[in-house]
């Protein structure tokens, strides 16, 4: 076995004059596991949070849009839609039209942005997480009838099979306001999307929604699902340039983006912080280890005057600092690791104890703790924290290496 190796280990486990020393060497490879364990398990959190938003918003809200600018529509929209499934960037295109209105229930008026689909091509698996099967086969059964958020389902006391009343504002020729018209649905299901998008939004069926928006072509608009969501805004400009009609774009990134950028700015923020903090444990480990050269002079100029070299000595010293910094971060990447993936279940558990609850389904789009364990963030924080304990251990092994033998014994 390596020489440093043994006199590393025979430093560290022989007893310590000054307890002090061993507090903080004990202080300092917690702090690191400490470190490694929180930043672990944020960064699943942040990764959950981002996986629940491919998942769950942009299930119903689409990644890409196309929209005509008038209410002729999109020309030939069967045709479109063939050719631009010929694209290997887009994974499905289905057309819709959209109307903006307010529910009148029980003297109540409430504003709602319902989306005509049509059912023969909605992309049937991405509905199955927001809508329950009993509520889907209800909507595609009837043609009058409607699916709403849960959130604006409540706040109008709403039952499945009620009769609801939808105002949609009509304009004139001169821009002017005529009178409402009145739409009458059928309410078949709930959307559980998640957060505010539960309190406005709703569906219907294409052909009413065309009909009641005065839409000649059957849709006045494509909605687009690729197979990377992240080049989104690339993707559609690059589309909607080609696109042989003047049309809208737009984008998941324009309209639901602040949730993504949010993610992705705390993720930002905890790494750096908890970085910080692994790098402060192990200003520890420097205090540990200047002190410990200190205490173990005398030992140091015994072995120098045995032949040891200075590179021994200082190889002994950052031997002994990697222990205290690989027993921690060992432990605490371990430790992220069992509680990671498990963390939703376990803060399940912790509300339904304490009757509290962590997250509103009202406010974010999600009402539980997600996690998602990614291995290379964990490797990534592994080799971070191992490299700031190797720069922490070359000072003390420097200033070890150059103990002066004579000095020491005589001191």
């Amino acid at each position: 076995m390596n020489l440093a190796w043994q006199l590393a280990q025979r430093f560290r486990q022989a007893r310590q004059k000054n307890g002090y020393i061993s507090f903080i060497s004990f202080s300092s490879t917690f702090g690191v596991g400490l470190g490694c364990f929180v930043l672990i398990t944020l960064l699943s959190v942040m990764n959950g949070f981002e996986r629940e938003l491919i998942n769950r918003v942009l299930a119903v809200i689409p990644h890409g849009e196309l929209y005509s600018v008038d209410n002729q529509g999109i020309r030939n929209w069967p045709a479109a839609i063939d050719s631009l499934e010929q694209d290997p960037r887009v994974a499905a295109v289905e057309p819709y039209t959209k109307i903006t209105g307010m529910i009148q229930q029980k003297g109540h008026l409430k504003p709602v942005e319902l989306t005509g689909l049509s059912t023969q091509r909605a992309s049937h698996d991405q509905w199955l997480q927001q809508v329950s099967q009993a509520d889907w086969q209800r909507f595609a059964s009837e043609e009058k009838s409607v699916l709403l958020g849960k959130g604006l389902i409540k706040k109008l006391a709403l039952e499945i099979g009620d009769k609801i009343t939808v105002l949609v504002p009509t304009t004139s020729s001169d821009l002017t306001f005529k009178a409402p018209r009145l739409m009458k649905l059928t309410l078949a299901g709930s959307l559980s999307i998640g957060g505010e998008l539960d309190n406005h939004l709703g569906m219907m069926h294409l052909e009413q929604a065309s009909e009641y928006a005065g839409i000649e072509s059957g849709a006045q608009g494509l909605r687009l699902t690729f197979h990377d969501p992240y080049q989104a805004a690339s993707i559609i400009r690059e589309i909607g340039y080609l696109f042989p009609q003047s049309v809208y774009m737009s984008s998941w990134t324009r309209t639901q983006g602040h949730l993504y950028s949010d993610i992705q700015l705390v993720r930002t923020v905890v790494y750096i912080v908890l970085v910080l903090v692994i790098a402060v444990a192990c200003f520890n480990i420097v205090s540990t280890l200047v002190m410990s050269v200190r205490e173990k002079r005398p030992a140091i100029a015994i072995l120098k005057t045995m032949g040891a070299s200075d590179a021994l000595i200082g190889r002994t010293f950052i031997y002994q600092g990697l222990i205290n910094g690989t027993v921690g971060i060992v432990c605490g990447t371990l430790l992220a690791i069992l509680i990671a993936p498990n963390l939703s279940r376990i803060v399940s558990s912790i509300e339904s104890i304490l009757n509290v609850e962590i997250l509103s389904g009202d406010i974010y789009f999600i009402d539980f703790l997600p996690s998602q364990l990614n291995w290379t963030e964990v490797a990534t924080t592994m080799v971070v924290a191992f490299l700031l304990v190797i720069i922490s251990t070359l000072y003390p092994a420097r200033k070890a290496a150059q103990v002066a033998p004579a000095s020491a014994l005589n001191g």
